[in-house]
């Protein structure tokens, strides 16, 4: 954590303009609280097909009066090219989050998917790099290893995509590579695996793993696992995300035009999860003694998904601070007090 602290600090002494795109879904408000707290001044940009503007108001209740008065908000579509545009004027850093996420979703509904998560992601490209802004960071995905049964992922070593979901954020990639090539525009993407942590929808058809399951054994509903429960993943916390963020929009030049896993090098069966869950209801006086509802694997999905964070430690300086199990006792409060 060492040079994440340092670079907090020098933050704290040195304030910069940053946007956010998806400002108002899970990962972005969690960026937008963080970023605040830092003295920084933020530009959120949303359109509310998936971020809520309830997490921008629970933002505000958890930063001071002062700090949320560097928040400037945007409404706005990032398919229309004139909202990117307005949002990166006199941006230093843009941390890309919108896209639409769920393999589900773009298996259901391919063009819309595709029109959000390339053209839109080509929007921004677009509009950051006539801004001249400082940084690029944007929200790759481990979706993008696909069929490639290596384990650990190691991030020059990709299989084919599985899902159209899977598609468009290689198809970011390809972009971000062009442009640096053909523009001179840097870039870092972040292969982000299976983030969770507070603010992270449990509703609808579309929602993760953890929030969903964690809503269900409230409300002593059934927890349905697709397949047998042996499906793994490398389920990262919220913070862990926020911090290679930071680190890779403030990064060295030797380090753009990267993408790195953002995990903690880890792997959890659904079966142990469910229990870890489980434990953690305990802890906070919820019992939970129903035993999880197996049904068929669902279409699209890997089986088993673990990082290797080499990559990133080494040239961002990420350094995980939170393990499934302290994420879990740490995110557990807000999904209890959510779903009540």
């Amino acid at each position: 954590m060492k040079r994440y602290d340092a670079l907090a600090q020098e933050l704290l002494v040195n304030p910069r303009v940053w946007l956010v795109t998806g400002a108002a879904g899970f990962i972005g408000s969690n960026l937008v609280e963080h970023l605040l707290g830092l003295g920084q001044a933020v530009v959120g940009l949303d359109n509310f097909a998936t971020g809520h503007r309830h997490n921008l108001e629970e933002v505000k209740t958890l930063v001071s009066g002062e700090q949320w008065s560097r928040f400037t908000f945007i409404e706005g579509d990032i398919r229309n090219l004139e909202d990117c545009r307005h949002a990166c004027q006199d941006v230093d850093h843009v941390l890309h989050q919108a896209a639409l996420g769920s393999v589900p979703r773009s298996i259901n509904d391919p063009i819309t998917t595709d029109g959000t998560n390339i053209g839109g992601f080509l929007n921004m490209l677009v509009a950051a790099r006539d801004a001249a802004v400082e940084s690029f960071t944007y929200a790759a995905s481990s979706s993008t290893y696909g069929d490639h049964p290596a384990l650990p992922k190691v991030e020059a070593n990709i299989g084919k995509p599985l899902s159209p979901y899977a598609v468009t954020k290689y198809v970011n990639e390809l972009y971000a590579d062009v442009f640096a090539k053909t523009y001179g525009f840097n870039t870092v993407g972040l292969r982000y695996f299976n983030v969770f942590g507070k603010r992270q929808d449990p509703d609808g058809a579309y929602a993760a793993v953890i929030p969903k399951w964690t809503a269900a054994m409230l409300q002593d509903e059934d927890v349905v696992v697709n397949g047998d429960g042996e499906t793994s993943r490398d389920f990262c916390f919220v913070e862990n995300a926020v911090q290679a963020n930071l680190l890779a929009a403030t990064a060295d030049k030797n380090a753009k035009n990267e993408v790195y896993n953002v995990a903690v090098g880890d792997r959890t069966t659904l079966n142990e999860l469910f229990g870890a869950l489980q434990s953690a209801l305990a802890e906070n006086g919820k019992q939970y003694i129903k035993s999880p509802v197996y049904q068929d694997f669902r279409a699209g999905d890997v089986r088993h998904s673990q990082a290797d964070i080499g990559k990133a430690v080494s040239k961002l300086g990420y350094s995980p601070e939170y393990r499934i199990a302290a994420g879990i006792t740490k995110a557990m409060p807000w999904y209890i007090e959510d779903v009540n």
